[in-house]
């Protein structure tokens, strides 16, 4: 397996400065987070370094490595290729990178869908990504606070968010999400 220093060399040769920043500063997120909810930090950080490694594929190269590792490409992924830079980041940290942790795997997997029944440390990475203190939007900084306090009051104000930003851009929404959003309601109110 890779070491940090090699990952970061990694992403410094694939992904423009701006991303580069967001990726340190989501593992830096992910590690406090971890902290806070008592999850691994070593695996929050390593998830949280690597998740956007595929960022800048295009949308060929998205598709092709998807078609050769057997991954679903349905109709909303295959209009929005770049939905499925989390799968192939995983791929990337599998394959290139000797990442074998599943844990690990699928918290990159769906840093960018979110998806029903998430476990912590998908969570962790989902919200990282979105509140790492590089990001600025209106509500982030209520979103950081809560997210400090209650992870899945957090993670549904972010699906509620990536859905209200999806519609009024008129794009498709992953299945993923929304499932991830039901599911985060119902057990809330069925506790």
């Amino acid at each position: 397996m890779w070491n940090e220093e090699q990952i970061i060399e990694y992403l410094r040769e694939k992904l423009k400065k701006s991303r580069f920043d967001h990726s340190l500063s989501v593992r830096d997120t992910a590690v406090k987070m971890a902290k806070i909810y008592n999850a691994d930090v070593e695996k929050a950080r390593m998830a949280g370094l690597v998740h956007d490694c595929a960022k800048y594929m295009s949308n060929e190269e998205i598709l092709n490595i998807a078609d050769q590792n057997n991954i679903c490409i349905d109709e909303i992924t295959r209009a929005n290729p770049q939905l499925l830079h989390g799968s192939i980041a995983a791929i990337i940290a599998k394959n290139i990178m000797g990442i074998y942790d599943e844990e690990v795997l699928n918290a990159i997997k769906y840093h960018t869908t979110g998806k029903k029944n998430m476990n912590l440390l998908e969570k962790i990475i989902y919200i990282s990504d979105y509140i790492e203190p590089l990001r600025d939007f209106p509500g982030v900084d209520k979103l950081r606070e809560k997210a400090l306090v209650d992870l899945n009051a957090a993670m549904l104000d972010a699906f509620n968010n990536t859905i209200e930003v999806v519609i009024a851009r008129n794009q498709l929404l992953h299945i993923d999400t929304i499932e991830g959003r039901n599911y985060l309601i119902y057990r809330t109110l069925h506790k």
